[in-house]
């Protein structure tokens, strides 16, 4: 199997989702073995930004990687975009600090990428592959994965309101099935939604790129996509926040009740102990690319700092 990038650049803009300014976002093809950059426009010029679970700095509404210097927020739909349809190799260019939030879904995005068309390269494409299962939960919410050659995710979801309580989902992600949760929009409660405006936050939500419920049903007057569209949401994030790695990765997850900033958790944690959990794996051929250090079925796991042990 072979890596892939755009024949041709494409450019959208749109609201962002925190700010409510028109932002515009720009994907241009890449070279070989590059990945997924950002580039970021700041008064000091562009800065470039590789999404990695370390660079995540914010997980409130959305998620958000930087530098200290640069930052863009609301990445999680397209990178979900990128890793479902199997694009390996792109630049974003990024103006305004966020990506257009579009209609809160990853539907605008993918048909962004179908219109600039996907070109094979020549290099052979390289995987990060789960070879041990890895467990990370924080009270009543929990992410396990365990080795599985492809990326399967069983999803479930329990909010305490009518529209939604208790929904569960598995896909297997390939750029056929991703169009089940690519239509999926993000969702918030109206109480919520009122309390961030308040405080001058997410200025850019509407009933036009978001799910609102009240305390009995639905605000939107077109109502839900599906009738499961938050766990298909819910599943979209995760292929998203799952994209922070240098490769795509591989395995069979198990997420109960999960949100960004668990997804974030759970990532670092499997990042920084890579060498116990992955392996690199060229999808041309069996043998792993680099050889882990061994480590003991009770090898340690680094804790995460209390900042972001914090947040779930």
């Amino acid at each position: 199997m072979f890596q892939t990038t755009l024949k041709k650049p494409v450019q959208c803009s749109g609201v962002g989702l925190h700010s409510g300014k028109m932002v515009t976002m720009t994907m241009r093809p890449a070279e070989e073995n590059s990945g997924i950059n950002f580039y970021v426009t700041t008064p000091q010029g562009s800065q470039r930004l590789t999404p990695r679970p370390e660079l995540v700095i914010a997980t409130g509404l959305a998620t958000t990687i930087g530098n200290g210097s640069a930052s863009v927020s609301t990445v999680e739909h397209l990178l979900a975009s990128i890793r479902g349809l199997g694009v390996d190799n792109l630049r974003i260019d990024a103006h305004g600090g966020e990506l257009p939030i579009m209609d809160g879904s990853a539907a605008p995005f993918v048909l962004l990428i179908k219109s600039a068309g996907i070109r094979r390269q020549n290099a052979l494409r390289r995987i990060l592959r789960v070879k041990k299962k890895f467990t990370h939960s924080s009270g009543d919410k929990s992410i396990s994965v365990e080795p599985y050659a492809g990326f399967l995710v069983k999803y479930t979801i329990d909010f305490a309101h009518p529209r939604i309580g208790v929904q569960k989902m598995s896909l297997e992600l390939t750029p056929e099935s991703f169009g089940e949760v690519a239509r999926a929009r993000t969702f918030g409660f109206l109480r919520e939604v009122e309390a961030l405006y308040a405080r001058g936050l997410a200025l850019g939500g509407s009933l036009d790129n978001s799910v609102v419920l009240d305390e009995s049903d639905v605000v939107n007057p077109d109502g839900l996509r599906y009738p499961d569209e938050f766990v298909r949401h819910k599943i979209l994030d995760f292929i998203g926040d799952m994209a922070m790695l240098d490769l795509p990765l591989q395995g069979r997850f198990t997420v109960s009740c999960s949100g960004h900033a668990l997804n974030n958790q759970f990532l670092r944690l499997l990042n920084e102990n890579r060498d116990i959990y992955l392996e690199e794996v060229s999808l041309g051929g069996a043998a792993a690319l680099r050889k882990p250090a061994s480590a003991p079925e009770g090898g340690k796991v680094r804790a995460l700092p209390d900042s972001l042990a914090a947040g779930v």
